[in-house]
């Protein structure tokens, strides 16, 4: 196998495990309310409460807001398939760099500094929203482990156009 066609590949298998880990990170949003209660009960099964109380707090915190919200206002969790909606768009953008890596660099670039901003919204919005600290560190996480797959797309990137690589398609 070629230089440029092992970039290719590692470029493209790399983008594809981003891309299923954004999809499903969106396709979670929509059964919200479903989720909390297969959790809280999940997590209650194998005895988390005694072990991390605070945890369980949240969840079943979470868990009753979101069963208040379904029953008098469902139409707010429509922003959250809003939030899923989102997040299924930009896995599609993905597709540009998978086709024509060199040329569409740029969406590789857009997703960085989106991971990026996860961080400060987090930090700034979490306080406003009652969301514990710990709790903002696993919405940055998504952050820091997204921008993993990204920078080594980056990277490959950068030396497959070194190379002198040709426009790609397919």
């Amino acid at each position: 196998m070629s230089d440029r066609a092992a970039l290719l590949k590692g470029i493209r298998v790399w983008l594809a495990l981003f891309v299923v880990c954004l999809v499903l990170s969106g396709a979670t949003a929509f059964p919200l309310v479903h989720e909390l209660r297969w959790t809280e009960s999940g997590l209650r099964a194998l005895s988390v409460p005694e072990h991390l109380p605070g945890l369980m707090t949240w969840i079943s915190r979470v868990r009753e807001g979101l069963d208040t919200v379904d029953a008098d206002y469902p139409f707010v969790l429509y922003g959250t398939d809003w939030l899923a909606f989102a997040h299924l768009v930009i896995a599609v953008a993905f597709y540009g760099p998978y086709r024509d890596p060199v040329r569409n660099i740029w969406v590789v670039e857009f997703g960085m500094i989106a991971c990026a901003g996860i961080i400060p919204l987090a930090l700034l919005c979490g306080p406003v929203r009652g969301i514990p600290f710990w709790w903002s560190l696993i919405d940055m996480s998504f952050g820091v482990f997204g921008v993993v797959p990204l920078y080594v797309v980056r990277k490959k990137i950068k030396r497959l156009e070194a190379l002198g690589a040709p426009a790609v398609s397919g």
